[in-house]
């Protein structure tokens, strides 16, 4: 049976996967309500059309950070792409190529980064970074992805600590046994560093420390994870060049506002002066519409990608991260 609108891929993807697997790509922080809000949010949203409007002829390019894409859909950083197929992350930066749309390369990337642009050299792609303690480290992680061919440094900022997300605490998750974080290498020695326990996020990162980050990349940074008014008007006060209002998919902080619904009051508080992006619980082209209706320049997709690799990989592969 043909698979015809993202709930079918969905649910396809849960039948496909391994039961600590599909946890680990769906769970969210606490009592997942933020999770659902994002997508229950759009659902309150009501259109009001307008016809005798020729649309004949449609086109949906448009441009980020000066950069033309096919269309206002893109790819949000998600990591560990590999659970759902076996070439992870190419597959996604050879479809996102394909597409003509921008890829966020998460810092938790299951593939090297090397590998990712050799697979789809044309693509446009940006880094996602969660910020190491050590700053050489990041340094060298952020001067080899310019040099790589990126085009965009995205800052994830609402990750202080790790969320709370139970269901990877109830099936004892542990990345490390799969995985190796292929681009965090000792800057001295340049070895592989394991995923997560050796990788901890800088939980001492604030607004006075993004300047030592433009010191050092000509990329226009982003920052991933802005929900009010007050941060925004930071973000333009300190010189980024966009924002994506996101709550990480609700896998954060449970009870903050579905980022559609936080959407209006960034907008109107950057008064047209830096790009807002928005990922978070759109699943169908109306919900793409009501965002860009609201004032986002373009919206990313996340889980639904790894769905769509899942079915790449369905009957072929069953992967677990619990094991």
């Amino acid at each position: 049976m043909p698979l015809v609108c993202l709930t079918d891929f969905e649910a396809h993807a849960r039948e496909q996967l391994s039961k600590s697997t599909w946890d680990f790509i769906e769970g969210g922080a606490d009592d997942c309500l933020t999770r659902d809000d994002n997508i229950a949010a759009f659902k309150k949203i009501r259109l009001r059309p307008r016809y005798l409007k020729d649309v004949s002829k449609v086109d949906t390019r448009t441009t980020i950070q000066g950069e033309e894409i096919s269309t206002p859909i893109c790819i949000a950083p998600t990591g560990f792409h590999c659970l759902a197929w076996p070439d992870g992350e190419m597959s996604t930066a050879r479809a996102a190529q394909a597409a003509g749309i921008c890829y966020i390369t998460s810092t938790y990337a299951s593939c090297s980064l090397e590998d990712i642009v050799a697979t789809a050299p044309g693509g446009l792609r940006w880094f996602q970074l969660y910020v190491h303690p050590n700053r050489q480290l990041n340094k060298q992680l952020i001067q080899k992805v310019e040099s790589l061919g990126f085009k965009a440094l995205v800052i994830t900022v609402d990750v202080p600590k790790i969320g709370n997300r139970r269901h990877n605490i109830t099936n004892q998750v542990n990345l490390m046994k799969n995985l190796l974080l292929k681009d965090l290498g000792s800057p001295e020695k340049g070895n592989l560093m394991p995923y997560l326990q050796m990788s901890p996020i800088d939980s001492s990162i604030c607004w006075d420390d993004l300047s030592w980050f433009q010191s050092m990349t000509r990329l226009p940074i982003i920052l991933k994870g802005i929900l009010t008014k007050e941060d925004a008007e930071l973000a333009v006060k300190h010189n980024v060049h966009g924002i994506i209002v996101s709550n990480h998919g609700g896998r954060q902080l449970d009870e903050v506002p579905a980022s559609i619904d936080a959407l209006t009051e960034v907008v109107a508080a950057v008064k047209g002066k830096i790009e807002v992006y928005l990922d978070g619980g759109i699943r169908t082209g109306n919900d793409v519409l009501k965002a860009l209706a609201l004032g986002a320049k373009c919206v990313f997709l996340g889980r639904p990608i790894l769905w769509g690799l899942a079915y790449k990989a369905a009957g072929r592969l069953t992967r677990s991260v619990g094991t």
